[in-house]
């Protein structure tokens, strides 16, 4: 384990909100992750399932937890199912959890091996009226590949048809988006990595590096301060490819004269990071990016005051798209009787500023919550407005994390350098 230890406390407290949302009566059953094939007889690395990692803090595979509200059995409260520590798993697989170390992370008092869950899941069930499944319900994604929760579902609908189901994740979801006081150190933490993996490409970046070399650098430092790896695949786009949103291939030379765009996050104990800067490649930027690229940070520090309590994120885009089309106005890119033209003003935006401001955060970098789910203290979103000038060859997008207060929001990457002076010095040093 690379990140500093979790109190149980944060998972018992997890589980306890959970309980009381179930109907009493009912068996909500949560997998962990599958170890996902890459090719031949090799896996991805494992990561661990969100919604599981946030009620129990178990990072290992092929466990299982039970939660039964109105069991007779006290006992059977909350079970986890871990496997079996055997010699010759280990020799070739490493340590696996003991009953006391899973007891101990996760704070259940219960903990079984898996070779005793299809008898215990029976007693449990038949005994209930209602059996809660889990599933992915992000409603930006879908998947063709029939992962765990869905198999387990299809299996334990045929095996017993006459129960009631419930979605859990309408459940979990509400309570992931408040954010626990610990949960949120552990995101500082993921952004304080960010911060200094910014800091060193600073210093890295001039022309005729590759784009895959600065994120070997990005890579570097994550992983020397304890983080997992990246919360997502890295975009380091140089020259034009600032505009390809999602460029991901990471395999051009960094050439004298252009930005290269960089969106990267630190995931530390499971928890993301989520930045942008764009910066100049000789360490200078032209006039016409520093006008393009201060128009952009004027429209981040005015929509992060946005995100606080009764916001939404369909309100904040609403209103940073009408902060874009002032600045494209003031760049030249856009005429004010076209931004005055309602049937005008969207296609006219849309060709510079194609997607949305914000995205809640957390376990996952586009964390659960809906585009009309009301801001709330505990809640942490990213700020990223953008403008892409396709015709000229580049494009300019910023980013920060923010923490919505009781007052307004904290922004957990104010100490990452954003400024024009602040970056050409940095990278001049």
């Amino acid at each position: 384990m690379r990140h500093s230890t979790i109190k149980s406390s944060l998972f018992i407290k997890n589980r306890e909100k959970l309980y009381k949302l179930l109907k009493n009566n009912s068996l909500a059953i949560i997998n962990s992750a599958d170890e996902m094939p890459r090719n031949g007889d090799q896996t991805f690395p494992f990561r661990q399932n969100s919604d599981f990692f946030y009620l129990t803090g178990i990072e290992q595979e092929k466990s299982v937890l039970l939660i039964c509200k109105g069991c007779k059995n006290k006992d059977f409260k909350e079970i986890l199912f871990i496997l079996k520590p055997e010699k010759t798993l280990e020799i070739w697989e490493g340590h696996k959890l003991t009953k006391n170390e899973a007891k101990n992370i996760s704070g259940i008092k219960t903990i079984k091996y898996l070779d005793e869950f299809s008898g215990i899941l029976r007693e449990i069930i038949l005994s209930s009226e209602n059996i809660y499944l889990n599933r992915n319900e992000n409603i930006k994604f879908e998947t063709s590949v029939p992962y765990k929760d869905i198999r387990f579902a299809e299996e334990i609908k045929e095996k017993y048809p006459l129960h009631k189901y419930e979605r859990l994740a309408p459940l979990i979801t509400n309570l992931r988006l408040q954010k626990e006081p610990e949960e949120i150190e552990l995101m500082k933490k993921a952004c304080e990595i960010t911060t200094s993996a910014f800091h060193r490409v600073l210093k890295f970046v001039k022309p005729g590096v590759k784009e895959y070399e600065i994120e070997a650098e990005i890579t570097s430092e994550f992983i020397r301060n304890g983080a997992g790896g990246h919360a997502y695949l890295p975009i380091v786009a140089s020259g034009k490819d600032n505009c390809v949103l999602h460029y991901v291939s990471n395999d051009k030379e960094c050439k004298d004269g252009d930005l290269v765009l960089m969106d990267f996050g630190a995931e530390y104990a499971n928890y993301a990071a989520d930045t942008t800067r764009t910066i100049p490649v000789n360490g200078k930027f032209t006039e016409r990016q520093k006008e393009v690229y201060n128009a952009v940070l004027r429209v981040m520090k005015k929509a992060t005051k946005l995100i606080k309590p009764g916001n939404t994120i369909n309100k904040v885009n609403e209103e940073v798209n009408g902060m874009i089309e002032k600045e494209l106005v003031k760049l030249g890119l856009a005429e004010k009787k076209d931004i005055g033209d309602k049937k005008k003003r969207d296609t006219v935006r849309m060709k510079y500023f194609m997607h949305g401001n914000s995205h809640f955060m957390g376990l996952d970098v586009h964390d659960v919550g809906t585009k009309d789910t009301v801001f709330k203290p505990g809640m942490v979103l990213s700020c990223e407005p953008g403008i892409y000038i396709e015709d000229e060859g580049f494009g300019i997008r910023l980013e920060n994390d923010i923490l919505v207060t009781e007052n307004g929001q904290i922004d957990l990457l104010a100490d990452e350098p954003v400024e024009v002076d602040d970056i050409e010095r940095l990278m001049a040093e």
